[in-house]
């Protein structure tokens, strides 16, 4: 499941596309029909998620997400991400780093 509660106003949907747009509606499509243990184990290229160091955001991070929180990326439109963390089975994404300004991507 997926939330937009927390999703940030000047790397959210407004600031996307029409393509990136379908793109990330068929990516959660994508994601939905499989398990976290399936996403884990995936490429991060692919379906997969990446673990994403808290020292390389070039953006503040909200401070309802604590330090034990892992933040992650998921790739929706070639190499832009969505951004965010996992509380249980809900995956609130925070960012959409379509232009690469979120965090290094080194």
């Amino acid at each position: 499941m997926f939330s937009f509660r927390y999703l940030d106003k000047t790397h959210g949907l407004d600031s996307c596309n029409k393509d990136e747009k379908a793109a990330l509606v068929s990516t959660l499509y994508k994601l939905s029909q499989l398990s976290w243990k399936d996403l884990r184990n995936a490429p991060r290229h692919g379906v997969g998620y990446e673990k994403i160091d808290r020292n390389s955001f070039r953006v503040a991070i909200p401070k309802h997400i604590t330090e034990d929180v892992n933040i992650i990326a998921f790739r929706f439109s070639g190499k832009k991400s969505m951004v965010g963390y996992r509380d249980k089975a809900i995956f609130h994404i925070v960012w959409l780093d379509r232009a690469f300004e979120v965090y290094d991507h080194e």
